[in-house]
């Protein structure tokens, strides 16, 4: 039998029945624990990730920066692997990670940057910016998010980082509907937090942005290259560049 590492699996969700499975049982396969942080599903959600061997705790909404650090406050291994619910470690992952541990390689750095690989509506992205995005996933247990409405980012002062070739899969959308509903709320949360540190947009921001996402991820990133749903994908989130310029800029105006 395998030896579980020294590190707490950290996840947290809402009614992600049919896909906390997966994401927790890809954990449970090399941490020592594994900790579900869900916020009152009404789903499946918590007994689908018992059985796949989480051990679930109850907490009310926080946001996400504040969810996450209470997701982390449970770890009681030294090192943390952080995933969200429609994520989960891929092909050679469980071996990759073993290896880091097996000479101390880990203790190399605070916080480790794993390559993440979006699969959107059964299409993997392999280019366009979405087949390794790194993201600073494994990291030591004291470490939280700094306080963010949305897009949160670890607080890395005085601390050191290096990557690793560890693959994170990441499945973004049960429908188009739904994936579309999630990046307008997530606009709408960016221009908030935005507006609020006193950063404003001018009268072509929206256009502008969105435009250089286009060019920056579709063409140039070959984006185009992962086929029909790419375009629909990245038409997404130029759009969504578009969108939370648009918001922001008008909450600028009286």
């Amino acid at each position: 039998m395998k030896m579980q590492l020294p590190l707490s699996g950290v996840v947290i969700a809402k009614n992600e029945a049919g896909r906390i499975g997966r994401c927790v049982g890809s954990l449970a396969a090399v941490c020592g624990e594994v900790w579900v942080l869900d916020s009152d599903s009404t789903d499946a959600t918590t007994a689908e990730a018992e059985a796949a061997g989480a051990s679930v705790r109850q907490q009310e909404w926080l946001g996400f920066s504040a969810q996450k650090n209470a997701a982390i406050a449970l770890a009681t291994q030294p090192w943390v692997l952080l995933l969200d619910a429609d994520e989960w470690l891929g092909n050679g992952a469980e071996a990759a990670l073993r290896a880091l541990f097996a000479d101390r390689a880990v203790e190399r750095a605070d916080v480790w940057e794993l390559e993440r690989r979006t699969h959107f509506l059964g299409a993997e992205l392999n280019h366009g910016g979405w087949g390794r995005e790194g993201v600073e996933r494994l990291f030591r247990n004291d470490l939280r998010y700094l306080p963010a409405d949305v897009h949160e980012k670890l607080d890395l002062r005085g601390r050191s980082v290096a990557h690793a070739r560890i693959r994170i899969e990441h499945d973004t959308a049960r429908s188009l509907d739904e994936y579309r509903a999630k990046l307008a709320r997530y606009a709408a949360l960016w221009a908030q937090q935005k507006h609020s540190e006193g950063r404003r947009a001018h009268a072509f921001a929206a256009p502008l942005h969105s435009a250089a996402y286009w060019l920056k991820n579709y063409l140039l990133r070959g984006g185009f290259l992962d086929g029909a749903k790419a375009l629909t994908y990245h038409g997404c989130h130029a759009r969504y560049v578009f969108d939370k310029y648009r918001a922001l800029r008008s909450r600028a105006r009286p």
